[in-house]
């Protein structure tokens, strides 16, 4: 049995999620064809690992916690597309401060997951979060991701590395936490 895997910080701030929400119905309103995120969805996706084992989840959760940090602000501010804004496919919230830290547990991840087998990311790693994806854009979303590209979504304390498995569904992805590690247990 395989299990489709990713590592995150999620997103659990009511305050953050609902500004989410509020731009996300922004987006809504621009006639675009979009799969909006769920709000208990949201994550900041620290490594992408596709179809594992349990017995390698297991494995990456021995990894994982040798992980060394501490709680951590992060500030979600700033809207952007890839591949760009004028070609939007997913539409993302930029990290403000906190990319520093997110940076240090990808680096940490990135030598043990190598040994299991695991290539980090070759257009590198770009901490954000993803609030939408576009099936068909407008030109009104265009519009309104350039108006909105500063906008801040406020902080939140990061406390926990989860390493999580998705569930595809007809309604869209379900995300289930396997493993988590607290900021300091190590």
């Amino acid at each position: 049995m395989s299990l489709r895997a990713f590592i995150a910080v999620d997103v659990e701030d009511e305050v953050v999620l609902t500004r989410i929400r509020e731009f996300q119905a922004l987006l809504a309103g621009t006639g675009a064809s979009l799969k909006l995120v769920e709000p208990q969805n949201i994550h900041i996706t620290l490594w992408f690992l596709g179809n594992i084992t349990p017995r390698m989840a297991e494995r990456i959760y021995e990894r994982m916690r040798d992980l060394s940090f501490r709680p951590f602000t992060v500030e979600l501010t700033g809207v952007g597309a890839f591949p760009s804004p004028g070609r939007p496919r997913v539409i993302w919230a930029g990290i403000g401060r906190g990319e520093e830290e997110l940076r240090s547990l990808y680096e940490q991840l990135k030598p043990a997951l190598r040994e299991l087998g695991f290539r980090p990311d070759p257009k590198g790693f770009k901490p954000h979060v993803t609030v939408a994806r576009v099936k068909r854009q407008s030109p009104e979303l265009v519009k309104v991701l350039m108006e909105n590209a500063g906008l801040s979504f406020g902080t939140f304390r990061a406390e926990e590395v989860r390493l999580k498995k998705s569930t595809l569904t007809p309604r869209g992805p379900i995300y289930t936490t396997l493993y988590a590690v607290k900021a300091g247990s190590t």
